[in-house]
């Protein structure tokens, strides 16, 4: 029999290492909320698709990288999975926006792969992706 404090399943070998920047949330001047902002960036600005993810890109106007997060009724018909999805993107953005680059505005579209997923492994795609469309930013640079 179970108790209330007992951990199950094997130990995790993901570990994902805590943010050392005094903003570690998810605020408003972090998203994108605008539609003619996700027009832009559809319209002009550069795609890549990982296993989890897809990632567009394009110049934003902040100083800090933005997300807005898009998973389709087409491709989750369930709104838990829709939820579950968006979740694990804006977490895997969260951990990881100090190593992307500034002044950047990203699009996260979640593919059906991310309902096996852990957050860790979504969190590594992303960081892929976010390679192959230049926006990560290279060890030198992110004392700056």
């Amino acid at each position: 029999m179970r108790t209330p404090g007992d951990v199950t399943g094997p130990p995790t070998d993901c570990t994902i290492p805590v943010p050392r920047h005094a903003d570690a949330g998810f605020s408003c001047e972090r998203r994108i909320v605008h539609n003619t902002d996700y027009q832009r960036i559809f319209s002009r600005g550069h795609r890549s698709a990982g296993r989890y993810v897809v990632l567009w890109t394009d110049e934003g106007p902040a100083e800090v990288p933005r997300a807005g997060v898009i998973a389709s009724k087409r491709t989750f018909r369930r709104a838990v999975d829709r939820a579950r999805a968006k979740r694990l993107l804006r977490e895997a953005f969260r951990l990881n926006r100090e190593q992307l680059v500034r002044h950047r505005d990203c699009v996260l579209v979640a593919r059906r792969a991310i309902l096996q997923a852990r957050c860790c492994d979504v969190a590594q795609d992303l960081l892929t992706v976010a390679q192959r469309c230049r926006v990560r930013r290279r060890p030198e640079d992110r004392s700056t």
